[in-house]
């Protein structure tokens, strides 16, 4: 007769086993460093609000590629490498062309990145030189994939990129065929400052699971874009805007909608997190953004129904907001359309997860976890027609 282990099995043998990996350590890295109470995150040795006032998105790449800020020429170097990377080979932008215009945009940009790999060089010199300027071709072309997808669903002219200024500033140009302000550019570069490294969450995990098979940068940067879809991840903050402009075509009280949404225990995106059990230092930083476009632009009423979201659900959940909340009105504010918002996110935390790559490369040893069988054995066979 069969026998069932989950009447005999002592889980208390097996103290690892935590639902979602909670808690588990599966690698060490010098990139990030999350303090879920006190509501801190530094990147490789800096503080995310000492980078926020001061760092270049360039400079935070340099950073988690060589966990160490550039000197000038250094700088001068990444910024000249990442302005001459950005042009597409012409297959991946005859896909972009092609595809369906009614594609999710972050379905394109999972495609157009792995068919990047077939216009690389092979690891004829798999060195941490080799593999930086890997990452940086990818950095370099992820913000042309979004703009020309963007702009070729929308039956425009695809923008060429430029080889000169920031990538803020060139992304902000190929997207709406104009060069930005400098406020806008500052934005985008924070926005791209605030995502760019986060800890071991499930894309970097991925990354790094994918990487460590000796698998392509490529490979896994894609994995990683597959992980980062979904909308626990990174898709939340397209679900945040998505609520915030249901309240307004329903013309409802941002308070009541949240109550019924929880009467009914339906999720509310952008609050709460696996590792914060405070405010995400990003969410304080993009709230004070959030407000400060609002009013520039005339969007004062997401801002006003943000904070009162906010304080219902510290009111009735006692959670905060995460990075996810405030990020999806900054971009509203900045006039890019929500279903791009998660492209977003991977045009930033491909810096991250090519730094993991990098750093897991250099000591590798294949992940594999084991998995706790709970099912029955030695079933008896019974014939197909028995069945």
């Amino acid at each position: 007769m069969a026998e069932s282990l989950k009447t005999e099995i002592d889980l208390s043998q097996y103290p690892h086993i935590n639902k979602g990996l909670a808690g588990i350590v599966a690698f060490s890295s010098n990139k990030s460093f999350i303090d879920g109470k006190k509501g801190e995150l530094i990147y490789a040795g800096y503080d995310i609000d000492t980078l926020a006032e001061n760092a270049s998105f360039e400079e935070v790449c340099f950073l988690l590629w060589n966990n160490r800020l550039p000197n000038k020429s250094e700088l001068e170097e990444l910024n000249t490498k990442l302005q001459n990377s950005r042009e597409l080979p012409k297959p991946v932008l005859d896909y972009i062309q092609n595809t369906s215009k009614n594609a999710e945009p972050m379905a394109v940009l999972r495609t157009a990145v792995s068919m990047l790999g077939d216009f690389h060089e092979l690891d004829a010199d798999d060195t941490d030189e080799f593999r930086i300027n890997k990452a940086i071709t990818i950095t370099a072309k992820i913000p042309t994939i979004i703009a020309a997808f963007d702009r070729s669903r929308s039956g425009k002219n695809i923008v060429e990129p430029l080889n000169e200024k920031s990538t803020a500033f060139n992304f902000l140009y190929m997207l709406n065929d104009e060069k930005p302000g400098e406020e806008a550019e500052k934005t985008m570069n924070l926005c791209l400052i605030l995502h760019a490294e986060h800890g071991m969450n499930a894309s970097t995990f991925t990354n790094r699971a994918i990487c460590s098979t000796e698998s392509d940068m490529y490979s896994s940067v894609t994995g990683a874009i597959g992980a980062l879809k979904g909308p626990l991840h990174g898709g939340a903050n397209q679900q945040v805007m998505n609520m915030l402009l249901d309240i307004d075509e329903k013309d409802a009280d941002p308070v009541e909608y949240i109550h019924q949404r929880l009467d009914n225990k339906e999720k509310v995106m952008g609050f709460g997190h696996r590792v914060y059990k405070t405010m995400d230092p990003r969410a304080r930083i993009l709230r004070g953004m959030s407000k400060q476009l609002s009013e520039e632009t005339g969007h004062t009423e997401l801002y006003e129904w943000s904070e009162a979201i906010l304080e219902t659900m510290k009111n009735e959940k006692d959670i905060d907001p995460n990075v996810d909340f405030f990020s999806a009105t900054v971009y509203y504010s900045m006039g890019i359309k929500p279903d791009l918002y998660t492209c977003i996110f991977t045009m930033s935390r491909v810096s991250g997860w090519t730094g993991h790559y990098i750093e897991q490369a250099e000591n590798n040893r294949l992940v594999r976890p084991r998995a706790l069988y709970i099912g029955e054995k030695n079933k008896d066979w019974v014939p197909v027609e028995q069945r």
